[in-house]
């Protein structure tokens, strides 16, 4: 046992100055001048000695140490210390790592708070990329809310695998959607690239897939209509009981080189008859292209503006404020070239094979590279077809150095090809 006693503690008294009771064992009882007595411990560690201060003061009331305490915990510091321990640094060392474990945890409590699931990713991407696209990335948020955001879409992105990503594409292919799955792979790339660089996932689970694992290769498509077809399209046209609209629609299509969702977007306000001058401004470069109408466009133009009863659109929609549906048009042709798999299709026209022509189905961009070959076979220099075309130079030094527009060259260009579709159709 010690040398100290309860009763002798319980009698000690402050002072003019601090002084020690010794116990034994390291363990030191002292007295401030206030009466205020406190534990100290003194113990060796590497051939020094140290003194510790216990924390609690002498009592026996809550957050106070008694005697027989007291002798306990010296007991323990001084057997950590003979086994090589510093009591203090030991204290230090658990202070230091359990500041770090909590920092720790908040950083990753803060990390799973940052977090996304998928369906937050895209909605971020849609207003941080495709929002600033021609049209709002419309089809690109219908294509993956039906295909993968309906399976993926309450996961964490960070948590996506290739095989989560091929799942879903490979259900896409099942339904024979093949360049459906192709574009739709694209997309999911594009928006893990975005996730990618903003560090919300490590890495992008579509890296090692290719088309080929999924809807093969695209095949570049070539059709055009010969010149033959274009004698034959007048007939067809007038049995295919299609609005006029769209007849008048074709025939720009194919005077003009334009995209069919150029022409379905185009104001009344762009074109002007007298001057022959059309101006599209929602491009797809973003660059805006001025057609010049030939009298053969001139003709369709003013007959497209004649028939639209509205006071903006030269096609508006029938149902709502607003151009027609780029897809109207393209179903009224498709419906009229015969069922792909022989079976007329349900809710579709019946004049199933008035469009059907000798050189196999045709669409309305086919129209925009029928255009650009009756150009280049009424000798249009090819840099001129291409400006017709509204495209952008793919040579950096080309485009940089080479500043003619050719508006002279396109003018005639647009000419030449008003004059050969009139000769055809009459």
């Amino acid at each position: 046992m010690g040398k100290l006693t309860v009763r002798a503690i319980t009698s000690a008294k402050g002072g003019d100055m601090p002084y020690k009771l010794m116990d034994g064992n390291g363990l030191q009882l002292r007295i401030a001048p206030d009466g205020t007595k406190t534990w100290l411990i003194r113990y060796m560690i590497d051939g020094k000695e140290r003194q510790y201060r216990l924390p609690e003061p002498y009592g026996d009331g809550p957050g106070r140490i008694g005697l027989i305490t007291a002798r306990d915990r010296a007991s323990e510091i001084r057997a950590l210390a003979r086994s090589g321990i510093d009591y203090q640094q030991k204290m230090i060392d658990e202070h230091i790592a359990d500041k770090l474990a909590r920092q720790r945890e908040l950083k990753a409590k803060e990390a799973m708070e940052r977090r996304l699931t998928v369906r937050k990713l895209f909605e971020r991407w849609v207003e941080l990329d495709l929002s600033g696209r021609k049209d709002s990335g419309f089809e690109t948020k219908r294509g993956l809310e039906k295909d993968f955001l309906s399976v993926l879409g309450d996961r964490y992105a960070d948590t996506v695998t290739r095989a989560d990503v091929m799942a879903a594409l490979d259900s896409v292919k099942a339904r024979g959607a093949n360049r459906l799955a192709n574009r739709l792979m694209t997309e999911i790339r594009q928006m893990f690239n975005f996730a990618l660089v903003r560090e919300i996932v490590a890495s992008n689970p579509t890296v090692g897939i290719e088309k080929k694992h999924i809807g093969g290769a695209d095949m570049e498509r070539d059709r055009t209509l010969s010149e033959a077809e274009i004698r034959t399209l007048p007939a067809a046209l007038a049995t295919a009981n299609l609005l006029d609209s769209t007849k008048h629609a074709i025939w720009i299509m194919l005077a003009t080189c334009c995209r069919i969702g150029e022409l379905t977007n185009a104001r009344k306000i762009d074109t002007n008859i007298d001057t022959g001058a059309w101006v599209i401004s929602d491009t797809k470069n973003g660059k805006p292209h001025t057609i010049y109408l030939s009298q053969f466009a001139k003709y369709h133009m003013q007959a497209l503006i004649e028939l639209s009863n509205d006071a903006v659109w030269l096609l508006p929609a029938s149902r709502n404020d607003g151009p027609v549906c780029v897809k109207s048009i393209t179903k009224q042709i498709y419906d009229r070239q015969g069922a792909a798999n022989g079976t007329p299709l349900k809710n579709r026209s019946k004049h199933i094979e008035s469009l059907k022509m000798p050189g196999g189905r045709w669409t309305p961009h086919d129209l925009r590279r029928s255009a650009a070959t009756l150009m280049q076979s009424l000798g249009v220099l090819p840099a001129v077809i291409e400006a017709c075309l509204n495209h952008i130079e793919q040579n950096r030094i080309v485009r940089t150095y080479q500043r003619h527009n050719y508006a002279p060259e396109m003018r005639n260009a647009w000419m030449l090809l008003g004059d050969r579709l009139d000769l055809l159709t009459h």
